[in-house]
């Protein structure tokens, strides 16, 4: 899946991860769309944000 980043938050949905690269001061996420899996997934600790994308090291200064 391409994800083009934005330079606004993507309204409504809220991230807390500041080690991904779509990560934007406020606890937002600034993908264009997100990816939650696996599809079969029983309770919310069953899934993953398939759309993360680690920051590089020198970015997260």
């Amino acid at each position: 899946m391409s994800v083009r980043k934005m330079d606004k938050p993507n309204e409504g949905v809220k991230c807390v991860v500041n080690t991904c690269e779509y990560y934007m001061s406020g606890d937002h996420c600034t993908a264009e769309k997100i990816q939650v899996e696996p599809r079969n997934a029983k309770d919310s600790d069953d899934t993953d944000c398939a759309t993360f994308t680690a920051k590089e090291t020198s970015s997260m200064r």
